[in-house]
């Protein structure tokens, strides 16, 4: 190895100062600011190489060195076999393989080969060469990166020309290949963050142990570095397939990496390639996306070989845990209290369900999907219901109600007509109509105590002439009462009775009493 010119100067200020100049050694050495021994040693060098000041004018800093110190040690004859580096990087990321194992396979094969140090050295040296992306310490099919990219996707109109909507980019990566999953989807409402991920692992056949969100809303409710409070459905269909949820702590974009590098990739190879398209659906949008998505999984490695795709059906694929025979079914959850009639509402449909009389007054959770209703207390499922569209409906399974509501309930309909008659007698025949026009008096306690509520907002006298005109149109409800009330019909003159209709007596006419 040669010296560096800065080297070879010094010496050559050393030989003059000696030969030339007749300084001393110690002179010379604080001159240069080198020992004293150092400069002993070049000046002995230049004696028994017959060297002398000046230096002869053809003499280059090569030839002076090799006169000085010789010609260096020739190139050793024998060389090691080096390990196949890029081959011993994936493997360490199957389950269970370390270092030393691989190091103990490799010197079975080439029993002359590195020690461990070296070996541990070398790679190092390799890895560090490697891409970021791939630089990262995952285990086989252990983690799942999950995030939305920046960057959206412009929607237009069937003409293509005015802007309709921007749709979200929604990107998914596996820690050790990186194979990536993109698609647009409409907002990142929970309902599309749900089913995108359903997807995801139908398009990897297979599930991670961990997925690895950001802290959005969609998956987490509430964000802290020790205790996140994970979204309940996003939970529930991470139970269903088996994974954990594990979100990147906030400030901490190294709990991140992988997906923050593939969102990066996504906006690179899928976004930017795009961008002179103009797309009328993001069903058309995703046609484009999903064969982008096959260029960038199969294209080749810059460093190691392969692809993402070939690594991962190599690595990632043999690791993940199987898909459940039943995909998930999104469903939503909401927490309420059980109303006096032993009914929660579900107010999306404006319906309402039964629970066990026992639970009155009771929280409980209520899981909504597309064809079911199922009621939670304490973690334990106490029914269920089909969901229905019928609005301000009823569906009261007949196990749920009280053998005596006068033994089992406070609520009876004798004290929610003591009430009505501190009002007056019109309210209190509109609360016993209202009852009466029930299949079950229980299923009209709460628009009972929502008129009686009505006298604390209008006065017990209005409320009194409410319920009287209402009877009169006979308009047994809530509503009703509350529409006279707010139009201020009840200080108008009182309509004619409409007379009810009768119908003849046969004994082919079953009459309400049968309906009842």
């Amino acid at each position: 190895m040669s010296r560096p010119h800065a080297a070879m100067r010094k010496i050559r200020d050393v030989l003059r100062l000696t030969f030339g100049e007749g300084l001393s050694l110690r002179q010379v050495g604080a001159s240069l600011h080198i020992p004293v021994t150092t400069a002993g040693d070049y000046v002995r060098r230049a004696k028994n190489a017959g060297l002398s000041w000046p230096l002869p004018d053809d003499l280059d800093d090569d030839s002076l060195e090799s006169m000085l110190f010789g010609s260096p040690d020739p190139a050793p004859t024998q060389i090691r076999p080096m390990p196949d580096w890029a081959k011993i990087h994936l493997e360490l990321r199957r389950p269970h393989v370390t270092r030393m194992l691989l190091w103990y396979e490799y010197k079975e094969a080439f029993p002359d080969g590195l020690g461990y140090s070296q070996f541990c050295e070398h790679y190092r040296k390799f890895a560090s060469k490697v891409d970021v992306v791939m630089r990262q310490k995952h285990k086989a099919g252990e983690r799942l990166y999950v995030d939305f990219s920046g960057g959206k996707v412009p929607i237009y109109n069937n003409s293509r020309t005015e802007l309709v909507t921007e749709a979200e980019l929604f990107v998914a990566a596996l820690g050790v290949s990186g194979l990536i999953y993109a698609e647009a989807l409409p907002s990142q409402e929970l309902m599309y963050w749900i089913d995108v991920h359903v997807r995801t692992f139908e398009f990897l056949n297979g599930t991670p142990k961990l997925l690895i969100p950001d802290n959005l809303r969609s998956g987490v409710t509430r964000s802290h570095r020790y205790e996140p409070e994970i979204n309940a459905t996003y939970q529930e269909m991470a139970a269903h397939y088996g994974v954990a949820i594990l979100p990147a702590r906030v400030f901490r974009p190294k709990d991140k990496s992988k997906a923050e590098s593939s969102v990066l990739l996504a906006e690179r190879w899928i976004l930017a390639r795009l961008r002179n398209e103009c797309f009328s659906s993001i069903s058309e949008a995703n046609l484009a996306i999903r064969d982008l998505l096959s260029w960038i999984n199969n294209r080749p490695f810059k460093v190691l070989p392969g692809s993402r795709r070939s690594v991962f059906e190599e690595i990632d694929r043999p690791a993940l845990q199987p898909l459940p025979e039943i995909p998930y079914e999104f469903a939503t959850w909401k927490t309420q209290r059980v109303n006096i009639d032993y009914h929660i509402e579900v107010r999306a449909d404006r319906h309402f369900y039964s629970v066990p009389y026992q639970l009155v007054r009771e929280k409980v959770e209520v899981r909504l999907s597309a064809k079911t209703v199922e009621i939670f207390h304490k973690s334990k499922r106490v029914t269920s219901h089909l969901r229905s569209s019928v609005r301000f409906g009823y569906s009261t399974d007949p196990s749920h109600m009280p053998e005596s509501h006068r033994r089992h309930l406070e609520w009876t309909p004798q004290r929610i007509l003591s009430w009505a008659q501190k009002t007056g007698p019109m309210t209190k025949e509109m609360i016993q109509a209202v009852m009466d026009n029930r299949a079950h008096p229980e299923q009209g306690y709460r628009a009972c105590l929502g008129i009686l509520r009505l006298g604390k907002s209008y006065g017990t006298d209005r409320l009194e002439a409410a319920c009287k005109r209402a009877l009169v149109i006979h308009s047994y409800s809530y509503r009703s009462i509350e529409s006279i009330l707010k139009t201020g019909l009840d200080s108008k003159p009182l309509p004619e009775a409409i007379p009810q209709r009768t119908h003849p007596h046969h004994k082919n006419i079953r009459g309400p009493r049968y309906y009842s």
